[in-house]
Order: C-alpha cells, then sequence, then structure tokens
C-alpha cells in the first residue's frame, strides 16, 4: 500500500511540472501572439511648420502599459494629449475603441517620420508627415481678430471632377456664437465632408485658433463658374469691463460680421483624348472580381456566385457604371442582386464604392466564357485616360455524378428567383433532388417582385409638365410636400402613395415598379428598397432619409440640361 502510494505521487507530482512547463511556455508567448495592435493617423497631412495637428493612436483592445511619447520630441514639440475610449455592443459582440491624441507641432520642414511608440511590450506602427516650409495662410491678412479664408483646389478642373473647397475660420478672441452660410454654385453637386477640424497657428507672429471645414464640389457644365462670398456673422464678446451689476448680469457681446473672398473656377470640358463611351473622372479607381467558389469544378444546376466591386476615390457613387452588362450563354443563366451602393465622405475627398452580385446557374456541362469588363476613366492626378479591366474568366461546369446532362425542364420565375437568391447569399449548395424541387416551390412570393424590378425594359420617355399649366405645378408640390413628411417620419405606406401620384403626374404611369424605371439608378434602388419594406417576407424598418434625399437630387438633375458642347451625361446616370 505504501509503494502504491509513493508511485502515485511521484507521477502528480511529474503532471505538475509537466503543466507548470506548459503554462510558463503558454503565458510567456501571449505578448507576441496576442499583443494589440495600435494604429496611427492623423488629422491632416501634409501641414505647415506654424500649424499644430494632431497625432491619433487607436487601439481595439488594452495594450500591456501607458505610452512612452518621448520618441515624438526628437521632431515634434507635444503641445497636449489626452486619451478616451469608447465600448459598443452589436449583434452580440462587443466592441472597444481606445484612442490617445496627441497635439504637436513640427521642429523643422520636410516628410518627418512619426516614430513608433512603446505601450510596455506593444508598439504602434510608424508613419509620416509631410511638413511644408511655406506657411498655408500665406495670402492672408492678418490685421483682424477673426476673419475667414476659402481655397479650391484645382481651380482648373474637368466637367464632373471633384474640387476640394476649403474653409478656415481665423479667430484670436472668444466668440458666444457664430453663424456661416453654405457655400453657393449654380449648376453643381456639393457636399460637406466629415468632421470640421481645429488647430493653432500663426500669422504674421499672431497666434489664431483655426478652425477648417471642407467641402466636395462637382461642376456639372463647363465654362467659368463663381463660388459666391460666405459670410460669417459672430457673437463677440465684448473686452470692456463689467457695470457695478454686472456680476450678476450676461456679458457684454457685439456682433460682428465677415466675409470672404469669391473663387472663380475654370472648368474644363471632356478632353478629346477621351474615347471611352461614359464620362467618368477619378482620383483613383480599382475594379475587381471574386468567386464564391472553384470557377473550374462548377456543378449543372448549383449556383455559383460572382461578386464585382468597383472602388474610385473622387467621384459619386451615381457616376459609376453597371458592371454586369454582357449578356451570358443560353445555358448559362445569370441571376443579378441589387447592387450595393456606397459612399465615404472624408476629409479627402469622397470615396464611391458599387458591389455587384449575379449568380451564375448551368444547365449544361462544358466551358463557359465571361467576356472581359472594361471600365474608361480619366485620372485627374495624371491627367490621362485609363482603363481599368478584368481579363476574359472562363469558367467549367461539370454534370453531378448520377444525374443527366441535359438541360433541365423550365422553372416558373418564382423558383428561379429562389434558386438564385439562393446562391446571392451563399447558402449551402445540394445537389438536384426532388426535395430541390420542394423547396423551390415553397420559394419565398416577394423575390418575384425583386426580379422584376431587376427586368431591364425600355425606359419610358418622362412626360414633361406644361410650364403654363399652373394647377400642375401646384398639384407636384403639394406631393413632393407629402413624400418629405412621409420620408421625415419613415411612413413607408404614405411615400409609396406619394411616389405613384408624382409618377402619374410627372411620367404618366401608376404603379411604383414603372415610376422606378423613370427614375435614376440612385433613386430606383431607393424605390426597390420601399417596395421590399412594405411587401418583404421579413419586415424590416424603413428609413426614409436616403429615399428623399436621392429624390431631390434626382428631381435636381432632370432640370440640368446637357450642353451640346460635349453631350455630357448628368452626375448620376441610369
Amino acid at each position: 500500500m505504501r509503494y502504491f502510494t509513493l508511485i502515485t505521487m511521484r507521477l502528480f507530482k511529474s503532471r505538475v511540472i509537466i503543466l507548470l512547463l506548459l503554462m510558463s511556455v503558454w503565458f510567456g508567448r501571449t505578448p507576441e501572439v496576442f499583443a494589440a495592435e495600435i494604429t496611427v493617423t492623423t488629422d491632416r497631412n501634409p501641414v505647415s511648420i506654424d500649424e499644430s495637428f494632431r497625432i491619433i493612436f487607436s487601439a481595439s483592445d488594452s495594450p500591456d502599459d501607458d505610452p512612452d511619447f518621448s520618441p515624438l520630441e526628437q521632431d515634434f514639440d507635444i503641445l497636449s494629449q489626452s486619451s478616451n475610449s469608447n465600448s459598443s455592443w452589436i449583434n452580440g459582440k462587443t466592441t472597444r475603441t481606445i484612442q490617445w491624441t496627441v497635439m504637436v507641432m513640427a521642429k523643422q520642414a520636410g516628410n518627418l517620420t512619426i516614430p513608433s511608440i512603446k505601450f510596455g511590450k506593444d508598439t504602434s506602427q510608424s508613419t509620416y508627415i509631410q511638413v511644408t516650409q511655406d506657411a498655408a495662410n500665406k495670402n492672408v491678412n492678418a490685421d483682424e481678430d477673426i476673419f475667414l479664408d476659402v481655397e479650391a483646389v484645382p481651380q482648373t478642373p474637368y466637367v464632373q471632377s471633384q474640387i476640394l473647397y476649403t474653409l478656415r475660420l481665423y479667430t484670436r478672441i472668444d466668440i458666444a456664437q457664430a453663424r456661416i452660410n453654405e457655400p453657393e454654385l449654380s449648376d453643381a453637386v456639393i457636399e460637406k465632408l466629415g468632421e470640421d477640424s481645429s488647430f493653432n497657428t500663426q500669422v504674421n507672429g499672431v497666434s489664431y485658433t483655426v478652425s477648417e471645414r471642407k467641402y466636395a464640389i462637382f461642376p456639372q457644365k463647363s465654362g467659368s463658374m463663381t463660388i459666391k462670398p460666405l459670410t460669417l456673422t459672430a457673437e463677440v464678446l465684448a473686452s470692456g469691463r463689467p457695470s457695478f451689476n454686472g456680476f450678476f448680469s450676461p456679458q457684454m457681446t457685439k456682433t460682428k460680421r465677415v466675409e470672404s473672398k469669391a473663387i472663380t473656377l475654370n472648368v474644363k470640358p471632356v478632353p478629346a483624348e477621351f474615347t471611352g463611351k461614359h464620362w467618368l473622372s477619378a482620383e483613383k479607381l480599382h475594379l475587381k472580381q471574386e468567386w464564391s467558389g472553384d470557377i473550374q469544378q462548377m456543378k449543372v444546376g448549383e449556383p455559383l456566385t460572382r461578386t464585382l466591386t468597383l472602388l474610385a476615390q473622387g467621384t459619386t457613387v451615381g457616376k459609376l457604371p453597371e458592371l454586369n452588362t454582357a449578356k451570358t450563354d443560353d445555358q448559362l443563366k445569370a441571376y443579378p442582386d441589387q447592387p450595393v451602393l456606397q459612399e465615404q465622405k472624408k476629409s479627402e475627398g469622397i470615396i464611391a464604392f458599387r458591389e455587384e452580385k449575379i449568380a451564375l446557374i448551368p444547365s449544361k456541362s462544358g466551358d463557359y466564357t465571361l467576356p472581359a469588363i472594361e471600365i474608361p476613366w480619366f485620372n485627374t492626378k495624371t491627367q490621362s485616360m485609363e482603363i481599368a479591366k478584368i481579363p476574359e474568366t472562363t469558367i467549367t461546369a461539370a454534370s453531378v455524378p448520377g444525374t443527366s446532362t441535359i438541360t433541365p425542364a423550365p422553372q416558373s420565375k418564382n423558383e428561379v428567383a429562389a434558386a438564385a437568391a439562393t446562391a446571392l447569399h451563399n447558402a449551402p449548395q445540394v445537389s438536384i433532388n426532388i426535395w430541390l424541387w420542394v423547396s423551390i416551390g415553397m420559394a419565398f412570393g416577394w423575390l418575384t417582385t425583386l426580379i422584376y424590378f431587376l427586368t431591364k425594359r425600355p425606359a419610358r420617355t418622362p412626360v414633361k409638365p406644361d410650364s403654363r399649366d399652373d394647377g400642375q405645378q401646384i398639384k407636384l408640390k403639394v406631393v413632393v410636400a407629402q413624400l418629405k413628411k412621409a420620408c421625415s417620419d419613415n411612413n413607408a405606406l404614405t411615400a409609396k402613395d406619394s411616389l405613384i401620384a408624382w409618377g402619374r403626374q410627372t411620367f404618366n404611369v401608376s404603379n411604383l415598379g414603372a415610376v422606378a424605371d423613370c427614375c435614376d439608378a440612385r433613386l430606383r434602388d431607393e424605390i426597390i428598397q420601399l417596395n421590399q419594406a412594405l411587401y418583404g417576407k421579413d419586415a424590416v424598418e424603413w428609413q426614409g432619409k436616403k429615399l428623399f434625399q436621392a429624390f431631390t437630387e434626382n428631381k435636381a438633375r432632370q432640370s440640368v440640361v446637357p450642353s451640346k458642347e460635349n453631350g455630357l451625361e448628368p452626375l448620376y446616370r441610369l
């Protein structure tokens, strides 16, 4: 018994030692495997040598220790620093973001490196910033306590190309409140970019606080155009001493009004060297395709999803062309999903995104060739035409073992829609058998409406309202007002009725699908989403803000007649 006890204790000690060794190895590797990723960004780039700017360190997890910002002092003066954290709960997952913000000013001009910063055993990424020797406000007259400065880049753009319009408010006194109007330019689309930023700078040796706001402007016609001056009305705190009972009285203020300069643009027409069918200008453009499976091992009757993505910087989403335009083989059925359209408004301009998903279902074994996709575009940085291209793609379909390669019997519209929807949502693939037909027979009815909207039909010619018919114009204004209120209240049913009433008066059509066909791509997509919210299987909460925004832009674009000089299409094209 004693011998057995000794053996047991020795085995137990051996296991404990092994466990401790494994734990030491594991915990020794933990900082390397689970190191916090810390990214670095700046609020502006480039900056002038006499301007302060912010360096922002962001992490999605708590780093090993507090940061040591002393390496920054080699090239920068640290003015202040702060930190904050945000947590959110989305789809059952907790997301946390921690940020450290350091306000600095460069000691010298040039391409300066923002070095890696240690957070205990974790380190941040390194990056760079361009610091210019010339002052950004060299044309500013600093004789006032408060003044405005505006600039537009470039001032000789191409038509429908992006112009970055920057407004800066310089102050060296306290302001109680201020109001400023938005930039105005006829025949142009104007979008505000991101949030306002602030920094400190010096003008002729005088320190100012600068508030900066940016806009993207897209002129819709060529020729000379003038951006009107902006006017600021501010309540400035009076510098005089308060009266005897001023301690209990509100502080004295006076109203001050300042005005910016006007900026004249020389907008150039489409260059002669651009030979594309549709004019598209951007600073950067990227086109790619992805597949949900192996295109060399497709199965007859089983869907495969092709995803086409177009990403462009310096243009709007309405200018991005349709990607899936080529017809496929009769034995290869294609079912496109509704395109995904998104815009990001960043300080450097607008980034537009278009994604199209197409379910491809071969009905016969063999090779199928998809034609190349080419998107001609004009690079505003290099001032030259380029072509984004996806080369010709060949896919191969094979018969499913135990089944015939004969073309299957025609399916009903609901059955085809169900099969396409299954592929586009990456549902598990199944063999063709009786259970597939049973499932297709119980397909969701609302997909029929989606296929109806996505089916290409000849566009109806809008019925131009008689400008002399005042009663007609009044009715249109009433309908538009009703639509605006319905969208504001997120009332989908009233919005549908208002759109049908508008379509009946404007295009002489009387159903939602026909109205969508008469509108541009952006408004058409919003009408389709409204229809899905009303009649889709899964009830979703409808938000009307985007629909009315698209409706307003569509209406404004209808009133702009393209010049005969270049036959240019509107900014948002069907």
